[in-house]
């Protein structure tokens, strides 16, 4: 068996964006960012969009950016399946003990080093533009898993911004068509 990936999951406007705008606690996905969503109405199906869901929940291991995982509510220390949770965040408080399997990492490389030894053969789940863009100036981000929504946000939060990083090239893995989303895989040719 090979290492486990470190797997973006994201669900993004044909324009880019991640969230609407104002994206804050009590309104988490921005303004109509909420649409970005709604394949996930079908993830119960037998479908495209139900496999690309269970997919995604049979993951080994998450990572999540800080702001993510806060605006989540720390998903009350359970993603899912109790797999565990790797934080990335610029500054731990003293005190602040993230609840469940959460554990918060101020070094991309040991986060990512220790999420992968958790999730042993299957994929890390990756949450979060932050966490993405540091992965990826890491080079510890492996996969993109894309899902396009035919709509235009106009606005919010881009999933990348100008990283600094010059380019990088993208090979196509899969191209699955769900019922309200185009559901793209990318691998980062390192």
């Amino acid at each position: 068996m090979g290492e486990a990936p470190l797997r973006l999951y994201m669900a993004m406007s044909v324009d880019g964006f991640i969230a609407g705008p104002d994206d804050r606690k009590g309104q988490e996905l921005g303004r109509d960012g909420g649409r970005l969503f709604n394949w996930l109405d079908d993830r119960m199906s037998a479908g495209i969009d139900g496999q690309v869901y269970r997919e995604a929940m049979a993951t080994g291991a998450v990572i999540s950016g800080r702001r993510t995982f806060e605006l989540a509510d720390r998903w009350q220390g359970d993603h899912h399946d109790g797999v565990p949770i790797h934080v990335l965040t610029h500054h731990v408080d003293e005190g602040d003990v993230p609840p469940g399997s959460a554990k918060f990492y101020t070094d991309v490389n040991v986060c990512a080093a220790e999420a992968r030894q958790a999730a042993r053969d299957r994929a890390v789940l990756v949450h979060g533009a932050g966490a993405a863009q540091a992965l990826l100036a890491a080079g510890q981000l492996d996969e993109l898993e894309l899902h396009i929504v035919p709509v235009l946000l106009g606005g919010g939060r881009r999933l990348f911004e100008a990283t600094g990083l010059g380019h990088i090239e993208l090979e196509p893995v899969r191209r699955l068509q769900g019922r309200d989303a185009t559901h793209l895989r990318y691998r980062i040719v390192h």
